[in-house]
């Protein structure tokens, strides 16, 4: 064969050739960009329900907390609980992690290096599993943060713009408008009016086309950290969405050559027979010019004005939802009033990001969201989307609305702000349909206020149809009449609208977002003696650190001090001393070790004097003692004014501490509050213990 004739064979092949790889890169699907997170990073803080992340190695650090064994407290952290679980190892990798209910209780464990702690119950949980993609489901390639720290930008944080990039020369283009002013004296009609102005505009647009191809149209989103709180982003991304809209309609109006266009305004008539128009924009667009510049006009581009996002009432900053009955008892006409009543309530709260936010569940037979606390930043918005609220139908179940309100609606992800407090607001017609004692202690317990607003309750000869009786003070979160308000009838409904304002709005007396976490003064009384040595006493100092992460620690929720003694006693700091948990834990590592005898009875007097007298009046005052040996005075006497003082105590004994004296030491009933370990590295044993003996001891308190 001649070499004309195989040179154009081969060159065919491998034009082939060349075509089929292109075209199978083409049909390759996209790789799954996979965000990484660091170790300290909680699920509480990730909005995401479920996504895929990766986590770096060294997250097998006991600095890591975790909550939980299989399903965790969304206050762990998202990768060392991906190690417990066994999921990844300590070199990290890819994982799935997806958002579940809140648990009545998590239970700690030791797997895979990783201690997890015991906690009576959290709102949110999550679950862990391997990375790999589920088939039909899309994950997002960036997370979502409820805080400002290691957020992207989000929609809404910024506007997206939309720019044309060219490599080459860039188009030219040339605007003239002009504004015609127009005056028009109406035709004689019975009324006198005043002549009117119209504004004719008038837009020329010459576009002059380089030869180079038109250029693509790329979105560009703009750089830089966002502080925008889920509660109101949403209103963001409405803007956004606006402004997206109005470039498309530009793009597909824009085009080469010559464009004209009139707009016409409204311009109130007398009645001549001429209908009101709407305003329009009439385009003529010059035949044979399919190709445009992305070019809009300057009305087309700027859209209407949202409202302003309102700060609100800085003196009633709490996160509020309304649990509005939909059931079939109350009727059609009470329902409107009862949304005339919403709407007045959420006036007079004024609604803003820096006061109140406030969201609406309606439930029957069962419940359903109306809107979040982030949909609506605004008084002006919520009463527009309670007037669109149909009723649902069913039976007045209460029971379970609470408990759905408990598990579902105050999370991160709809707008739950945390450090507001969280309020229910209940409406009852008449009596509900299923019991609410459980559900409601288990809100009350997760830090939910639970108000009552009860209409047209039973009459004596319809009490026996009530399922629960005295359901509201089983319900309240107190039972001193505070929280609950009866109106006799719902036409006396309006009334009650400034009194439920007022004490919602009174965050000092809503009792109920105090939580066993969050409202104590706890002093740790530890023994520096001889016998402890250097090792151990670390030891002790790392059991009242892990003690201390559990709480919520600042100078208006949980407060941490400590005393050291031997033969003498030495504040190491006092409550007032440190107001972020950060600091506590730094002062506990300074803490240095003293050396010498053993006096408990003396170190008791001097904690109720250099700490607990200090202590303030909303406080529990909890003190845990650690104690390795028998003390050379009297601990009973000490022991005893403390507990009358209102000090609850806690006592741990290491090797050879004496039981009695233990006991001695311990607020009754002994078994819940004294504590004896052989060594000193079995001390972390006893921590989710303590922890979980506080809370059940706080959650049982008189309610009145």
């Amino acid at each position: 064969m001649k070499a004309s004739t195989i040179a154009p064979f081969f060159a065919l092949l491998l034009t082939s050739t060349y075509a089929t790889k292109e075209a199978t890169k083409k049909h390759k699907k996209a790789k799954l960009y996979v965000p990484e997170i660091d170790c300290d990073i909680k699920a509480g803080k990730i909005i995401n329900p479920e996504f895929i992340a990766k986590c770096p190695p060294g997250c097998q650090d006991t600095k890591y907390r975790v909550y939980g064994t299989d399903i965790y407290a969304s206050f762990s952290s998202v990768c060392s609980a991906a190690i417990h679980s066994g999921t990844i190892d300590n070199s990290g990798g890819k994982i799935l992690v997806q958002k579940v209910a809140g648990q009545s209780g998590y239970r700690g464990s030791f797997s895979n290096g990783i201690r997890s702690l015991s906690l009576p119950r959290w709102r949110e949980s999550f679950i862990v599993s391997e990375g790999k993609p589920k088939r039909g489901v899309t994950y997002p390639s960036s997370l979502e943060y409820s805080s400002s720290k290691n957020a992207p930008v989000k929609a809404g944080d910024t506007l997206r713009k939309e720019y044309q990039t060219s490599p080459g020369p860039v188009s030219t283009t040339q605007v003239t408008t002009t504004v015609l002013k127009t005056t028009v004296t109406p035709e004689p009609t019975s009324a006198t009016l005043k002549p009117m102005t119209i504004l004719t505009t008038t837009s020329t647009t010459t576009a002059i086309t380089s030869t180079k191809p038109r250029p693509a149209i790329h979105r560009v989103r703009d750089t830089g950290t966002s502080s925008i709180h889920p509660a109101y982003s949403a209103v963001a991304a409405a803007a956004s969405r606006q402004v997206q809209a109005a470039q498309g309609r530009g793009q597909n109006q824009a085009f080469r050559g010559t464009s004209t266009y009139t707009t016409s305004r409204n311009v109130p008539r007398a009645n001549t027979g001429m209908q009101r128009q709407d305003p329009v924009v009439t385009f003529r667009k010059p035949a044979g010019s399919p190709v445009h510049l992305g070019f809009s006009s300057k009305e087309e581009l700027n859209p209407k004005p949202l409202e302003p996002v309102s700060q609100g009432n800085p003196n009633c900053k709490i996160d509020l939802s309304f649990l509005i009955d939909g059931s079939w008892s109350i009727g059609k006409r009470r329902f409107q009033i009862q949304k005339k009543f919403l709407s007045d309530v959420a006036q007079a709260l004024d609604v803003g990001i820096a006061g109140p936010l406030l969201g609406t569940v309606q439930y029957g037979d069962d419940p359903s969201t109306e809107f979040y606390l982030k949909t609506y930043a605004n008084s002006r918005d919520v009463k527009n989307a309670i007037e669109k609220i149909p009723q649902k139908g069913g039976l007045s179940n209460v029971g379970k609305a609470l408990s759905f309100i408990n598990k579902s609606f105050f999370l991160d992800g709809n707008g739950n702000r945390g450090g507001a407090p969280n309020v229910v607001v209940v409406l009852v017609d008449g009596w509900p349909t299923d019991k609410v004692e459980e559900a409601s202690r288990l809100a009350r317990e997760s830090g939910i206020n639970i108000f009552f607003v009860t209409i047209e309750g039973a009459h004596e000869n319809e009490k026996q149809n009530v399922i629960e009786p005295n359901f509201v003070d089983k319900a309240v979160c107190r039972t001193n009449g505070f929280y609950s308000i009866n109106v006799p009838s719902w036409f006396n409904l309006h009334k009650v609208v400034q009194t439920l304002v007022k004490r919602v709005c009174d965050t000092h007396r809503l009792a109920c977002s105090k939580t066993c976490l969050n409202s104590a003064d706890i002093g740790f009384v530890i023994d520096g003696s001889s016998s402890v040595g250097t090792g151990n006493f670390r030891t002790i100092l790392q059991f009242v650190a892990n003690i201390s992460k559990e709480f919520e620690i600042s100078d208006t929720d949980t407060r941490i001090g400590a005393v050291q003694y031997t033969y003498d006693q030495r504040l190491e700091f006092g409550f007032e001393k440190y107001s972020t948990k950060q600091d506590v834990l730094n002062a506990i590592k300074r803490v240095n070790y003293w050396s010498g005898g053993t006096s408990t009875g003396e170190a008791i007097n001097y904690a109720s004097e250099q700490l607990f007298s200090k202590s303030k009046p909303n406080k529990r005052k909890i003190m845990i003692l650690i104690t390795d040996g028998r003390s050379y005075d009297d601990v009973r006497e000490p022991a005893m004014t403390a507990h009358q003082n209102g000090v609850i105590a806690y006592s741990v004994g290491i090797a050879w501490a004496a039981q009695d004296e233990l006991e001695a030491i311990a607020t009754d009933p002994d078994t819940e509050h004294s504590f004896f370990v052989d060594e000193f590295d079995h001390l972390y044993r006893f921590v989710p213990k303590i922890i979980q003996n506080i809370c059940t001891e706080f959650n049982s308190q008189p309610r009145n």
